[in-house]
């Protein structure tokens, strides 16, 4: 009889753990799930994209510069610096560098004067005006670059429409105007009204060298 007791002691026992293992067990899975399921329903949120550490347009300031000369056209006795990278294009007489929504354009041209701020005031304003979308605020003055002093122009005009998402660029312009000896050259700038470009402008325009 005390065998039989011993016995059913054992089974006794036998039960209530494998009934406790099953209830630790399913207290488990339900704990695991539940974080599971918030860890889904977080990543599944859509959201918002990462803050750009630059406003659209703006030059990087680790960008890289390269000297450009150009092999051919009416006048190549000049170099400047563009950025490095950038797609380059060239048509007739003027040759341009683009990334995204900037651009350096370079035109070569005989003149058989210096311009001046009266010439480009009277003739250059007009001419972008009917070229230009939307041109406005053209501002025509003298400044001094490591080539000398050379006449500035800048303006605001609407971008050409992107061809794959339709939209309209605000651009802002700066149009210098070299000249030696029969030779003129001119140097456009542009990119987004609010971009900071100050400085990667600086660096193009006051690399501009007679050869």
């Amino acid at each position: 009889m005390a065998g039989h007791t011993r016995m059913y002691a054992v089974v006794g026992l036998t039960l209530v753990a494998a009934v406790t293992a099953g209830c630790s067990g399913s207290g488990s899975h339900a704990g695991s799930g539940n974080p599971a399921s918030r860890s889904t329903t977080v990543s599944g949120q859509h959201q918002p994209a990462p803050t750009e550490s630059n406003p659209p347009g703006d030059i990087p300031d680790n960008q890289v510069y390269v000297s450009y000369r150009p092999t051919g056209g009416s006048f190549t006795g000049f170099t400047l610096k563009v950025p490095e990278g950038w797609a380059r294009t060239s048509q007739g007489g003027t040759t341009a560098f683009t990334d995204k929504l900037n651009t350096v354009k370079i035109t070569a041209v005989s003149a058989s004067g210096a311009p001046t701020v009266a010439s480009v005031t009277n003739t250059v304003v007009p001419r972008l005006r009917s070229q230009v979308t939307k041109f406005s605020s053209p501002k025509v003055s003298e400044v001094t670059r490591h080539a000398g002093r050379v006449v500035l122009l800048t303006y605001q005009g609407d971008s050409a429409k992107d061809p794959v998402t339709g939209k309209v660029v605000r651009d802002a312009f700066e149009r210098y105007a070299f000249y030696r000896a029969g030779h003129e050259v001119d140097l456009t700038l542009s990119g987004p009204v609010k971009a900071d470009n100050v400085d990667p402008w600086r660096i193009v325009s006051d690399s501009f060298a007679w050869q």
